[in-house]
């Protein structure tokens, strides 16, 4: 899951413009290709985003952002390769890409071969070595830590890599059998993981990973990984040097504040590569020439234009200054797209918006406190001025678990304790407090309108009880979520609609996207990864949901409504409410005028 506003083995995100979603939709699977030939070929397509670049890898926790994440679909690192999810949240396979499939249900055993035309943006083919990579980045195979269940930071032991989605599910393969060809790895799961056909071993080059770890092709480090034992807590190994700087690479190599002068961080295995980047205004991707999958795109070119504001992104779709945006829907926004030429394609989206407390602060470590403020957020008042205008039929959004238009939702809500918020209570907040006046610092991003609105509505409605409320909104919220100075933050989930792996991300000590240091003080989330009966899943899911209401985990907002406005130039893009957004479907995209 990504912040809105996550391979797929897919990361939820943070983004400016929406954000965790529908954690428990389940989804199909379909094959066949992608390839749209008879479309017109060249030429460039613009497409108006809410948030700048920080990272070439969505992958990790500071990482974790929708931008981010669409230029990883793009370039391969992140959501693309094996698989992606389609429009109706559908899996599907890219068989020209390689193949996957399930050779056996006991022990779970999974095979992925890839095509032997396929080759990363530098030329170099793409092998078993660089599955091999992505399966230990995502496993914690080689793991010692032992995690404080407090702050999720490491006590004892070694912890390699990082991936925000978690590891949970995966941490139940062992050592990948390898082709002798080097084109398939074979995995063996110890237990059932409901998310197979969602994961993805490919990611960053190994044979980059490897030149920065000091070695000298992407065999080696693969024969340094089949070497090392696998991670023990209980009597932890000595640090391995080689591999910790392959991490710590693969961890924070590839942040970024410029575009990079080492171009070995551009290097792509999907249809498009990072070719530029002015932080603040644009992203250029350019065509990777070396591409061998089924998402060959028509465009030569796809750019990011940074522009938060969405009446700005209006003008400049009217101006023809940009094709797609994918603004923060509004009343406004709505009338003034369709004053326009644009056509305009609306829908739900897999995402919500969603006030989180941090069990790191001092001052929610009293439960009362957390229990007293939560009563003060004047959640209807604050779906009254930013989604109601768009969806009258828009309701408070009642599970952390599940959206309005599942069929588990109603049920989950009705055993939840959510009822306890359903209506501000100042006086239950001042019995509570019992004359204290505690200060809480907001973190929320202040180049968003909903987040400023949001937060302004929390300050007056919580004054009222006695909180002071501090103002700590800032541009760069990004990037200081994970560090966790803050009381309380505002954001947004935005997710592949696909899948479980959200669930331990957000829920489980350490986890990739529990950036509110939640502690459930079981492993309930784990579980739901192996969990293959529908039913036992839902109660498990219920149980988690029940749990961040009594915990005082926060209070879910509302779901968010999407929009895109497309110019008349450009043929082929369709709705979508995941992560992906307009980008979900780019191969299909065409110009009938290349003049850009």
């Amino acid at each position: 899951m990504h912040i809105k506003g996550r391979k797929v083995r897919y990361a939820v995100s943070a983004v400016a413009v929406a954000g965790v979603a529908a954690l428990a939709l389940s989804a199909c699977t379909t094959t066949g290709s992608t390839s749209t030939s008879t479309a017109a070929q060249g030429g460039t397509v613009t497409v108006a985003v809410v948030n700048d670049l920080t990272s070439l890898n969505s992958q990790t926790p500071q990482g974790n952002l929708d931008t981010n994440g669409q230029v990883g679909y793009l370039d391969g690192s992140y959501g693309s390769g094996f698989q992606y999810i389609n429009d109706k949240f559908q899996i599907v396979h890219d068989d020209k890409f390689g193949t996957f499939e399930k050779t056996s249900d006991s022990p779970l055993t999974v095979k992925y071969t890839l095509n032997k035309a396929d080759k990363w943006s530098d030329g170099q083919p793409i092998t078993a070595d660089d599955m091999v990579l992505g399966w230990a980045m995502q496993s914690g195979y080689y793991d010692s830590s032992t995690l404080d269940q407090n702050t999720g930071k490491v006590l004892k032991g070694t912890q390699y890599f990082t991936p925000a989605a978690g590891t949970a599910g995966i941490d139940q393969t062992s050592y990948p059998e390898v082709s002798d060809d080097n084109l398939s790895i074979t995995l063996k799961y110890a237990k059932p993981y409901v998310d197979w056909e969602l994961f993805n071993p490919m990611a960053q080059p190994s044979h980059i990973v490897a030149k920065k770890a000091g070695l000298s092709s992407a065999a080696d480090l693969t024969k340094l990984l089949k070497g090392l034992p696998k991670g023990d807590k209980t009597n932890p190994a000595p640090i391995d040097p080689t591999l910790k700087k392959a991490a710590d690479f693969v961890n924070t190599g590839y942040d970024i504040t410029a575009y990079p002068t080492d171009k070995d961080l551009v290097v792509s295995s999907g249809a498009f590569y990072v070719s530029g980047w002015t932080p603040g205004q644009s992203i250029t991707m350019s065509k990777n020439k070396y591409y061998a999958g089924g998402m060959k795109p028509n465009v030569d070119k796809i750019v990011f234009r940074i522009i938060p504001d969405a009446n700005a992104q209006v003008t400049a779709l009217q101006n023809g200054e940009v094709d797609i945006i994918n603004p923060q829907a509004s009343a406004d926004t709505l009338t003034a797209l369709k004053a326009t030429s644009a056509k305009v394609l609306t829908g739900d989206q897999v995402s919500y918006d969603h006030l989180d407390l941090n069990f790191g602060s001092k001052v929610f470590a009293d439960a009362k406190v957390r229990e007293a403020f939560l009563k003060t957020i004047p959640r209807q008042q604050i779906l009254d001025s930013i989604v109601t205008p768009v969806n009258p039929k828009a309701e408070i959004l009642n599970s952390q678990i599940w959206l309005p238009s599942q069929s588990d939702y109603k049920a989950s809500v009705e055993q939840n304790g959510s009822d306890k918020y359903s209506k501000v209570d100042i006086e239950g907040a001042k019995a509570l407090l019992a004359g204290a006046t505690p200060t809480i610092r907001i973190l929320y991003n202040t180049n968003n309108p909903n987040r400023v609105d949001e937060f302004g509505a929390i300050q007056a409605s919580a004054a009222k009880a006695g909180f002071k409320i501090v103002d700590a909104g800032s541009p760069d919220w990004s990037t200081l979520l994970p560090g966790g100075n803050y009381d309380a933050s505002l954001f947004g989930w935005i997710s592949p609609g696909a899948g479980t792996s959200q669930i331990p991300q957000l829920f489980t000590t350490g986890g990739g996207g529990n950036y509110n240091r939640y502690n459930a003080k079981n492993d309930v989330a784990v579980q739901t990864q192996t969990t293959i009966d529908k039913g036992e899943l839902v109660k498990l899911e219920q149980q988690i949901d029940k749990a961040t209401f009594s915990d005082g985990y926060g209070l879910p907002l509302f779901q968010l409504p999407g929009v895109f406005g497309v110019n008349a130039r450009v043929d082929g893009a369709k709705y979508m409410g995941n992560q992906t957004g307009p980008f979900w479907n780019f191969w299909e995209w065409s110009v009938k005028s290349s003049k850009k």
